[in-house]
């Protein structure tokens, strides 16, 4: 599903971001991304989504090379993906349907569609009966249940998830967590980046620990 090999960014003005990373996650698959404050998480984040491009190595997710696509592919290709993100980014002037329909309407879906996509999509994340609220009327675990409704409301095929449990106490964030695991279960790729160490420990899942720029766990020999 994902594959970097051999994938090195270099920045001029800070020099190697990352450096020789090899890891290949399978369809389904659960992985944490964990490591220091400027070890290359967000980076390695943004080569996958497309928002960098990295200087040496290729990058696969399903069946694109992410290194050679062209930049009108870039769109179509990132749709496959969910974001998430760890302070939610929702639209407080928008309802919670309307949050979580955002990118079937950026798609042209019909309102049919819409409709019935961001009901499944809020019924998955326990807010079926919060449509019409405001994210600000929200809790915080219930707004990154919004992101993340928002983030597989197009049946992705893989999660990106940006210290989700960031802002959560330890009994939302191991909800978060379970989420994540029923979305598994259908085939779902889900990659974690977290400082949450305590929760990655009473999980079992993999972790590529990054290290100055270098994967120093997780990776192809894992």
């Amino acid at each position: 599903m994902l594959k970097f090999d051999s994938v090195s960014m270099r920045y001029p003005e800070v020099g190697d971001v990352l450096r020789n990373i090899n890891f290949h996650l399978e369809k389904g698959e659960i992985a944490f991304l964990t490591g220091h404050s400027g070890a290359g998480k967000s980076t390695l984040f943004k080569l996958i989504a497309m928002m960098e491009r990295g200087n040496r190595g290729q990058i696969t997710f399903s069946d694109y090379n992410l290194s050679r696509v062209k930049s009108g592919q870039v769109p179509f290709i990132r749709r496959k993906m969910g974001l998430i993100f760890q302070d939610y980014k929702l639209l407080n002037d928008r309802t919670v349907f309307d949050n979580v329909a955002l990118p079937l309407i950026i798609m042209g879906y019909s309102y049919n569609d819409i409709s019935r996509r961001v009901r499944a999509a809020l019924d998955k994340v326990g807010l079926l009966g919060k449509e019409k609220k405001y994210p600000l009327t929200l809790s915080g675990g219930e707004q990154q249940r919004v992101g993340i409704a928002r983030a597989v409301v197009n049946k992705p095929l893989m999660i990106l998830a940006d210290e989700p449990t960031g802002n959560l106490d330890p009994e939302l964030s191991a909800e978060i967590m379970y989420l994540f695991e029923q979305f598994q279960q259908v085939g779902v790729t889900v990659l974690i980046a977290s400082h949450d160490i305590s929760l990655i420990s009473k999980l079992n899942h993999r972790v590529l620990k990054l290290d100055h720029g270098q994967l120093i766990a997780g990776g192809e020999n894992w």
